[in-house]
Order: C-alpha cells, then sequence, then structure tokens
C-alpha cells in the first residue's frame, strides 16, 4: 500500500490509521465472538492473525503520533510550552491594543494619516494595513 504525502500530513495523524485500528478490533471480536468460540484450531489461527494484524496496526498508528511535531515532549513540557504560548498570545494583544490605542491618540489630537506615494485609496483605508505576525514575532 503506498501512501502520498502533503506538507500537512506531517502535522496531523492520518484518520486511516485510527480507522485501521477499529477493523483489525472488530476482526477479533467477530472470532472470539464466534458460536463455537476459540475452542477449535482454526478459530485460534484466526484470533492469532487478527491480533497479530492490530498490534502492527497499533505500532504503525503509534509510530505515526511520535513523529507528529511535538510528539516526543512530556505532558509538562507540553504544558510549559502552552503557557509559553498563552503568555506570548496575550504579550502581542496587549501590545496590539496598545499601538491601537495610540493610533486612536492621534486622530483625537487632530493628526492626519498622510496618503501613501501610490495613490490607491483613502488615508484612512492605507493606515488599516495588515501586520505579518511572523516579522513580529522573535526567533
Amino acid at each position: 500500500m503506498t501512501t502520498t504525502m502533503t506538507a500537512n500530513d506531517h502535522e496531523t495523524l492520518p484518520s486511516s490509521a485510527l480507522e485501521s485500528l477499529l477493523t483489525k478490533l472488530l476482526a477479533i471480536l467477530r472470532v472470539t465472538q464466534r458460536p463455537e468460540g476459540t475452542s477449535n484450531a482454526r478459530n485460534k489461527q484466526d484470533l492469532l492473525q487478527a491480533i497479530q494484524a492490530f498490534r502492527e496496526a497499533l505500532n504503525h498508528a503509534r509510530d505515526l503520533a511520535i513523529a507528529l511535531p511535538g510528539g516526543e515532549l512530556l505532558v509538562e513540557e507540553q504544558d510549559e510550552v502552552i503557557a509559553m504560548l498563552e503568555r506570548l498570545r496575550a504579550k502581542k494583544q496587549l501590545q496590539l491594543q496598545n499601538f491601537s490605542d495610540k493610533v486612536i491618540d492621534t486622530k483625537a489630537a487632530g493628526y492626519s494619516v498622510p496618503q501613501y506615494a501610490s495613490g490607491h485609496g483613502t488615508a484612512g483605508q492605507d493606515a488599516q494595513m495588515e501586520v505579518d505576525s511572523n516579522a513580529s514575532t522573535p526567533a
């Protein structure tokens, strides 16, 4: 079986891996739920094959989960990273609010925003520019 991976495949666990686990588990349950149970050789062999297939699928899913970004971190380390990112977000929101307050203060004081040399749009439209978050994030 060959699979084509996209850029996003490295960031998410493929649902096919989880679906494969479910189908393998159902195969085990079907063998164990047969009327004659697992007492005869054929059912024992079927159960052994189903369990082996489930183990292989489980190992594959585990390998995929470990390969996810951050999968090598312990839960405590993940919590630290999350807390750091939340602090960074709060700081950025505060910076944005302070910047926004300064823009409002300059408008209230009667300062006008100059138009760009390109002549596109009004001063108000040009003042509403989009800031690249990558450019303002520390390395």
